[in-house]
């Protein structure tokens, strides 16, 4: 994969990083993990982001931290995203990623839930601008890979500090930003603005990447036009259509298309978390695959998404996706 990539011109780099292509899958907590993010790269994700990780489970080698930093040959460049509100903890926490050997770290600015928000860190690090100089100043001079960060537009309509974090973070070795066009207090509650995100771009020299209501082609293609950023960051639209990060609206894909995907993913699943709790996992982005169908054999959808035992869950979405394919070459 990575060999295959070298011999292409990158989209751009992150330092000497090479990234290629423009559409990235979010880090989502419960979502991005190892099965999805190895569909997604197959399906054209440009950079591989981990999984929020805590700072303080990392230093306390809190068991699930290995589950969400492994990685596969295919996520290339593969950068591990950290939160916390102590400097310390996160240069400790960086140190010890580096076992791992991703290509970057990336710091969360942009996380909003109250319970890491609140103790100030994600979001809350928006209202330390010192604290996030500090940050960034020591991890880009003491590690040898790049330093990146996600940011909002500020804590609320009050603290627009956007332009602020931007330079920040520039002029402190930092190697991209990802703006989410929303602040704090808006969560995903308003319509996101990519006016901002154009300003950053005019602003800083290195790669910036727009994040936030992306739900079609169409709304990339804006997006790119409107900020002239490097690359568009897609979240919640890419759980139920993956094939948007290679520019594909899901009208455009097939039944059998998604069936193959659906079985690969679960599959995935499967060999990463074992039969019992694969299974139970992947049901969360079954019923995001099948809501476009949500008006076909309600009965045995339903039965397919409470299912807890693996061979009775194959056999009826062989079923669904069996009799869906017949409904449709008839109707």
């Amino acid at each position: 994969m990575i060999e295959q990539e070298q011999s292409r011109k990158p989209t751009f780099q992150i330092d000497q990083v090479a990234v290629y292509g423009d559409l990235v899958l979010a880090p989502m907590d419960g979502y991005s993990d190892y099965p999805f993010r190895n569909l997604a790269a197959e399906c054209g994700n440009a950079i591989s982001f981990s999984e929020f990780v805590n700072a303080i489970d990392v230093v306390n080698q809190y068991h699930k931290v290995p589950r969400k930093c492994v990685h596969s040959s295919m996520e290339y460049p593969f950068f591990i995203q950290i939160f916390d509100n102590d400097p310390q903890r996160i240069y400790r926490a960086a140190h010890l990623l580096l076992e791992y050997q991703p290509d970057g770290i990336d710091i969360n600015m942009g996380c909003s839930v109250k319970n890491v928000s609140n103790r100030g860190a994600g979001a809350g690090l928006l209202l330390e601008p010192q604290k996030i100089a500090h940050i960034f100043r020591v991890l880009s001079t003491s590690l040898p890979i790049p330093i990146t960060g996600k940011i909002r537009l500020g804590w609320d309509e009050n603290t627009f500090n956007y332009l602020q974090i931007a330079r920040i973070i520039e002029d402190n070795g930092g190697k991209m930003i990802t703006v989410h066009g929303r602040t704090r207090s808006q969560k995903y509650l308003q319509p996101a603005v990519w006016e901002p995100i154009a300003e950053i771009k005019k602003t800083v020299k290195i790669p910036v990447i727009g994040n936030g209501d992306v739900q079609q082609v169409a709304d990339i293609h804006r997006m790119k036009l409107q900020t002239g950023c490097d690359g568009v960051m897609i979240g919640r639209a890419a759980i139920h259509n993956p094939w948007i990060l290679s520019y594909r609206d899901r009208s455009e894909i097939s039944i059998q298309e998604v069936s193959q995907l659906f079985f690969r993913h679960l599959e995935y699943n499967v060999d990463f978390y074992g039969a019992e709790k694969g299974l139970v996992l992947f049901r969360k982005y079954a019923d995001r695959y099948l809501r476009p169908y949500a008006a076909f054999s309600s009965e045995t959808r339903q039965q397919m998404l409470t299912s807890n035992h693996l061979n009775e869950f194959q056999e009826l979405a062989h079923q669904f996706f069996s009799n869906l394919l017949l409904n449709h070459a008839e109707s």
